[in-house]
């Protein structure tokens, strides 16, 4: 198979027409192309009067591919992926997967396709009754700590936009698109450069994997808590658990430990019981919102209005003086500023869309980088009390009832507490109190905001608009710790503990995570040959 890169496209091409593109690429005739199909498309917009689609087109052909290889700069010999389970013997007692987010469940479905039969336990509910109870928060302010937006089915991307566009170069990023869309997701998120499966389609494609892993042999334990971990000479030989209040003992000689960065009950529990820890630098600060419109024009031009583009995204940094960084992360176009707290009086902000992506407001995180000299403590776990403190600051800040701090851009600029609103009307939910969030955020992350916002804005002009709004605080963006493990994925501390995805610290995202879950489980398969 021929693929071909940095292939132009308008607007307002026919996917039928992928043939005639890829044959002028080519310089062949049309007629001795098989097939076509695209492998990658992006929106090339950099000159204004002149915004297209920039594609990587698969071709097969009925001819001689190498032949056309060799007279074309573009093309490049490539082969279909697919996806290969490691070699493996049944394990004596089923593998226990902790948490049911995207390094969880794939993990799962890896370990079920294989035979394994996993068992996976998850603090929160499943995704139907967690969002009841995400819709009850956002319309009453009463916070369920047990199902939330951090905790419960698919984790906490589930109500986050469900973005997969990653930085990992894996190959088994391809692995998880491809379950993605067999289990419901949009075709489209094979092929976008930027691809996001919308918050309201991910939670039926969530279910639909967990259907899978199930009819496999695989087992779901819903509100069942992690509290213990039980080894014998250094080795994992079991967990307990709470389920409806009583104690449950699971037998066990591997563990998935595939807990989100907010499970800090968890976290205490594991350094009590001697598992190695460290602190990691992160990064917190609040979340902007601007029009939707207005991001279009900055980004689209005069095109900004066109059917073929979706609502424009972007994704911006600079590093100041200081030293430190500002940076927009899990930005959400046509998209919510959502309330995702899990602990009571501690107030936290997170950015979600619909696939659709229709909505006035676009939303990101804006974020200042965070480092270990800024918990000024060595304990392990400083960085959740530094995220605890800001969290409580904030919700006092805004009153009952989570009611989030806001304030508009340029007031925040001048020091003084907004007192109304502009053109931008925040969006987040259950209510928000007009305030000096100044108040709520140490000046090492205020003071970088002052300076970054404006640096931003000759970035992306209008940036840093005075009615631009910004909801405190933003502060789970990644995990502040990491455990450590070996070459082998387990725990330096215990055999057979195989810590992964966001909450360990080793990944960054919903594709990163997958991918961490994969590696892990295909780990355990390799490892039972020996």
């Amino acid at each position: 198979m021929i693929r071909i890169n940095s292939v132009s496209l308008p607007l307002d091409y026919e996917y039928d027409d992928l043939k005639k593109y890829a044959a002028n690429a080519l310089k062949i005739n049309e007629k001795d192309i098989r097939s076509a199909d695209l492998y990658k498309r992006s929106v090339d917009a950099r000159k204004k009067n002149n915004i297209h689609f920039e594609a990587s087109i698969d071709v097969k052909l009925f001819g001689n591919e190498e032949k056309i290889i060799k007279k074309n700069s573009k093309a490049i010999y490539t082969e279909e992926y697919e996806y290969t389970l490691p070699a493996s013997r049944l394990l004596e007692k089923p593998p226990v997967i902790v948490g049911s987010g995207p390094c969880g469940l794939f993990a799962g479905l890896i370990l079920a396709k294989a035979g394994q039969c996993p068992v996976i336990i998850e603090r929160g509910r499943d995704v139907d009754s967690r969002t009841k109870d995400i819709n009850s928060f956002w319309n009453t302010g009463k916070l369920n700590t047990v199902s939330n937006v951090q905790f419960g089915e698919g984790g906490a991307g589930t109500f986050s936009d469900g973005k997969l566009n990653t930085g990992t170069k894996d190959v088994r990023i391809r692995k998880v698109l491809n379950e993605f869309v067999e289990h419901g997701a949009p075709e489209d998120i094979l092929y976008l450069s930027k691809p996001h499966i919308g918050t309201d389609k991910l939670r039926t494609t969530v279910k639909n994997i967990r259907n899978t892993i199930i009819s496999l042999g695989g087992s779901f334990l819903f509100e069942t808590k992690l509290t213990g971990l039980i080894s014998n000479n250094n080795k994992i030989k079991g967990i307990t658990a709470v389920k409806n209040n009583e104690t449950i003992t699971i037998e066990t000689d591997n563990v998935i430990i595939a807990i989100g960065h907010s499970a800090r009950d968890t976290f205490e529990m594991l350094v009590r019981s001697g598992i190695t820890f460290q602190q990691k630098a992160f990064s917190m600060g609040v979340r902007i919102e601007h029009l939707q419109e207005n991001i279009n024009r900055q980004q689209y031009g005069e095109f900004y209005n066109h059917p073929a583009l979706r609502a424009a995204d972007y994704k911006l940094a600079v590093h100041l003086k200081n030293g430190r960084g500002v940076y927009t992360f899990c930005m959400c176009p046509g998209g919510s500023v959502v309330a995702a707290a899990s602990e009571e009086g501690r107030l936290v902000t997170n950015g979600m869309s619909e696939y659709a992506r229709d909505k006035t407001n676009a939303n990101s995180a804006l974020l200042v980088g965070i480092t270990p000299d800024d918990f000024k403590s060595t304990d392990v776990l400083a960085g959740v009390e530094l995220q605890r403190k800001l969290e409580s600051d904030a919700f006092k800040l805004g009153g009952e009832n989570y009611h989030a701090p806001v304030q508009r851009v340029e007031d925040f600029l001048l020091h003084r507490r907004s007192t109304s609103v502009g053109s931008v009307i925040p969006s987040y939910k259950p209510g928000y109190t007009l305030s000096d969030i100044h108040s709520c955020l140490p000046e090492s992350i205020t003071n970088s905001l002052e300076e970054g916002l404006l640096l931003l804005d000759n970035r992306l002009k209008g940036f840093a608009d005075g009615d631009a709004v910004m909801t405190a605080v933003e502060s789970r963006s990644s995990s502040p710790v990491r455990i450590i493990r070996n070459e082998k994925m387990q725990s330096v501390s215990l055999e057979g503990l195989y810590p992964c995805g966001e909450g360990a610290g080793y990944a960054g995202g919903i594709m990163s995570a997958a991918v961490d879950g994969i590696k892990a489980a295909e780990m355990i398969l390799m490892l039972s040959n020996k």
